[in-house]
């Protein structure tokens, strides 16, 4: 289908111009950069520490800007690591965040507040769910979802219009004569001599279609045989139905992708709560099995997104293909080891994991559990006004994205994105801060010199989080 891919065509073009002086030369000072700025974050991180009596203590809790604003979560917390973030960051996504935490956090939630004891009861604790802590979590679950659907209508249209425009081009090509001469055809322009190179290469080690097929029923029946004895709710029937319907979405996503570098698991991911949590229902663990379907779900349809745009990469270096799926083998592989470690190490090391205040709030867990709430109770179970507040918030992130697209191209960047704004909905806006300054750092330094701020911007943005 000659998608474009442009993330992995970026990543193809990156990897070709290292393997030219200048970009072996180029690559060796990005690197020094990189160590050095990593060396700075690391010494950064460990005096910090020396200054760390506990919980809410030390630079990463320090009231920048008040006490009054370090109550609302408005402070600078000298995080390193988010001020890399904001420097990869485009300076629209950085706004957005700090915009969404302003909103909720600035004025939202202090004057929901005042509604204690009116739109929910005054002796509920602030995490609990039938407190403040629902309006934090269903607005901003109401915004990721009417984003995600618009988002997902407007691929799934590109990628139906695409298809039928490609299909309807092969059945043209089909229908030449002997006669005609096919490379006269706008639909088969001739190859220039790269790409018959790359064709060449990229065709000569196929992966068989047995293997595909047969991979993917042994590893379809390994995971229905498994995963109800690791999830006892999720039902073996489940991920049958999961993966017999997920190639269809797998394809629409991957093909959505290569159009517009999008990939939508998680909102497929969502699809897979709501259904599967509805499905099992409160009595029969809809709670977890949606979650854990979930898991499934996006698993598969990241990872046909992720490997077709790799594919790309690997056509446009002269990379074999089986190479490519062999070392995305092992990669799985060592991460089916590495990952549950990791997991652990920090699992032990934090007993608040993945708590609204902790150091590691896991804030999408939140937002997910949530969303399987919703599809096992239903809405009679959020506080008062809560549910008209999520109708409108949801409306607006559509309306948003309507207006985002209808504007110009010039002036279409300046309008914010509502995932983004929803993060700090209920994370609050101190790591928004942090961004902010990453990003107004990379705007000095561009200003004071492009060409370096091009080079080395990334180099030390990375050496930052690493550190």
């Amino acid at each position: 289908f000659k998608l474009t891919y442009p993330s992995g065509t970026a990543t193809a073009h990156l990897i070709n111009s290292f393997h030219t002086p200048q970009g072996a030369k180029l690559a060796k000072k990005q690197v020094r950069v990189l160590g050095k700025f990593f060396s700075l974050s690391f010494l950064w991180s460990f005096f910090q520490w020396f200054f760390t009596g506990g919980d809410n203590c030390g630079f990463s809790n320090f009231p920048t800007f008040g006490l009054k604003a370090y109550q609302y979560k408005f402070y600078f917390d000298f995080s390193a690591t988010y001020v890399g973030v904001g420097m990869i960051c485009p300076y629209i996504i950085n706004i957005s965040v700090l915009l969404g935490g302003i909103l909720s956090w600035g004025i939202m939630w202090p004057l929901i507040e005042t509604k204690k004891g009116d739109w929910f009861p005054a002796d509920v604790e602030s995490s609990s769910m039938h407190g403040l802590q629902a309006y934090k979590v269903f607005i901003a679950v109401a915004i990721i979802l009417g984003d995600g659907l618009y988002n997902f209508c407007k691929v799934l249209s590109r990628t139906l219009s695409g298809l039928f425009v490609q299909l309807r081009g092969t059945s043209s090509r089909a229908s030449f004569t002997v006669e005609e001469d096919p490379t006269a055809s706008p639909y088969s322009p001739k190859q220039s001599y790269d790409d018959q190179r790359r064709t060449r290469f990229f065709l000569k080690d196929q992966i068989p279609t047995w293997f595909a097929m047969g991979g993917y029923i042994i590893i379809a029946a390994t995971s229905t045989a498994l995963l109800p004895h690791m999830f006892h709710q999720l039902r073996w029937y489940y991920i049958l139905v999961i993966y017999i319907c997920a190639p269809v979405l797998a394809f629409c996503n991957a093909y959505g992708a290569g159009l517009t570098d999008w990939s939508l698991a998680s909102t497929y991911g969502k699809l897979a709560i709501f259904t599967i949590g509805a499905w099992a229902g409160s009595e029969h663990g809809g709670m977890l099995a949606g979650p854990a379907a979930c898991g499934v779900m996006m698993n598969i349809v990241s990872t046909a997104s992720d490997l077709t745009q790799d594919f790309k990469t690997g056509y446009l270096t002269l990379s074999s293909p089986r190479s490519m799926l062999i070392s995305q083998v092992i990669g799985t592989a060592m991460g089916c080891v590495v990952s549950p470690c990791v997991f652990w190490l920090f699992y032990n090391a934090f007993d608040d994991l993945g708590l609204p205040n902790s150091e590691y709030p896991a804030p999408f867990a939140t937002v997910y559990r949530s969303m399987a709430k919703l599809g096992v109770e239903g809405v009679a179970s959020l506080p008062r006004e809560c549910l008209v507040l999520c109708y409108a918030f949801f409306g607006v992130a559509i309306l948003v994205n309507i207006v985002k697209d209808s504007l110009p191209s010039r002036w279409e960047r300046f309008v914010p994105l509502p995932m983004a704004m929803a993060i700090p909905f209920f994370l609050g806006p101190y790591f928004a801060i942090d961004m902010c300054v990453g990003s107004l750092v990379l705007f000095v330094w561009e200003r004071v010199d492009a060409a370096k701020a091009g080079a080395f911007g990334t180099a030390v943005a990375s050496g930052l989080i690493c550190g």
